[in-house]
């Protein structure tokens, strides 16, 4: 428990080293008191989503005397010439949301299936949003994306155009700290206006701005829901590095091929010439999907 003095609360946004802390008692603009900022860093102290404890100035201000271990964190990996430096893009996230068009652009599956093994590394529950459905329609759209409920991840199919799914959206964003993901184009703007009317236009504004050239001042904010809850975009969510990881570990990351390895013939299977493989006999029956093993390989040989 925090001294009687100081005040627990969420960091809602960083810039310039000011965050914004959302208090029982309202908003502050903090800074990290110094002795924080003591010794070697390897990435960053504090940061969007995490959890703090602010002392409250007598001009209206804070400083941040405390911050709560971080349960988990999206980071993208930035080497600089001290070495690899962590930045964390959302701590603590309840959920990641990827938002991927069923056409316009063309769907990657393999870039989503790197998030998604980046979120079974962190134990972040994902959940996938199938958007334009409207351009495909919904047999076709579930013919794209069908493979991953199965496995454990939901899909929620979306069209601003018709209103498809968007209540089912807002009531799986509701209550939840959200990181939002996705390649341009795939309309998470319209989705998020839809979801709250001018909640895509403030997120735009904001990536906009980041995204003006690598000298404007990086900016990560999360935006409240009228339902409860926190919406981040994740601009930066393409360089997301699956740091830190060896090639077997992957067999833990794809939930439908974890089960499979121990029934391979040889413990060291690579999974991809062996006789006796387990999980190539799996992909041979459709029990796993090809192009799902695929994305296990080219991961597994070191491929983004």
């Amino acid at each position: 428990m925090p001294p009687a003095s100081l005040e627990t609360g969420l960091i809602i946004r960083s810039q310039s080293g000011f965050f914004t802390v959302q208090t029982g008692s309202g908003r502050l603009t903090c800074s990290l008191r110094g002795r924080l900022k003591q010794g070697p860093r390897t990435g960053d102290l504090a940061a969007v989503g995490d959890r703090v404890q602010v002392d409250r100035q007598t001009d209206g201000s804070g400083t941040i005397e405390g911050i709560e271990e971080r349960r988990k964190a999206l980071v993208r990996l930035d080497p600089r010439p001290q070495g690899i430096y962590q930045q964390v893009l959302l701590a603590n996230p309840d959920q990641a949301v990827f938002v991927f068009a069923c056409a316009n652009p063309e769907p990657h599956l393999r870039m989503l299936d790197r998030f998604l093994v980046i979120c079974e590394k962190q134990t972040i529950p994902a959940v996938i949003v199938a958007n334009k459905v409207d351009l495909v329609g919904e047999a076709q759209a579930e013919k794209i994306f069908g493979v991953y409920p199965p496995i454990g991840y939901p899909v929620i199919y979306t069209s601003t155009k018709t209103g498809l799914g968007i209540r089912e959206l807002r009531q799986q964003l509701e209550g939840k700290i959200s990181a939002l993901a996705g390649p341009s184009g795939v309309g998470k703007s319209s989705l998020l206006n839809a979801i709250q009317p001018g909640l895509g236009l403030a997120v735009r504004e904001v990536s906009d701005f980041v995204g003006k050239g690598r000298h404007t001042t990086t900016v990560r904010e999360l935006f409240p829901l009228e339902g409860g809850g926190y919406v981040a975009d994740m601009p930066g969510m393409r360089s997301l590095a699956l740091w830190d990881t060896e090639a077997e570990e992957l067999d833990g990351y794809f939930p439908e091929i974890a089960p499979l390895v121990t029934l391979c013939q040889f413990n060291n299977c690579s999974h991809k010439s062996e006789p006796g493989c387990a999980v190539q006999a799996a992909v041979e029956t459709g029990q796993v999907s090809a192009q799902r093993y695929d994305s296990y390989l080219r991961l597994r040989a070191g491929e983004e």
